[in-house]
């Protein structure tokens, strides 16, 4: 059985640089070893959202996530050029990009629920 988590970072606001982020994100834009690590993680699933300068990231990850695994050696560089567009949270950890969100409410948990 998956699970779903959900995770928010912003962009640096400068649309050039979101525009070129984005073509990073399209399809055949992520390097295959960053694709074959993220699923080697236990991601089954992953999309990225983004309004402005922010952006939440949905992944369906299996019971395991996060797996132990080997991690590519293109792992940082391709971190490194992403922080050259990602900015934290006011509230994220020194490092810290992706934060995870709390879900606070789910339509099926509501009264009339099906």
């Amino acid at each position: 059985m998956s699970r779903r988590l959900c995770f928010a970072l912003d962009l640096v606001n400068d649309a050039a640089k979101i525009a070129e982020y984005e073509r990073f994100h399209a399809p055949g834009g992520v390097w295959p070893a960053i694709v074959d690590d993220i699923r080697a993680q236990g991601i089954e699933g992953m999309e990225i959202w983004r309004t402005g300068d922010r952006m939440v990231m949905i992944a369906t990850v299996a019971d395991d996530y996060p797996r132990a695994r080997d991690i590519p050696a293109k792992h940082d560089e391709w971190e490194t050029l992403m922080w050259g567009f990602q900015k934290a949270l006011p509230h994220a950890a020194p490092g810290q990009k992706w934060v995870p969100m709390a879900k606070i409410f789910d339509l099926a948990q509501q009264k009339g629920a099906a």
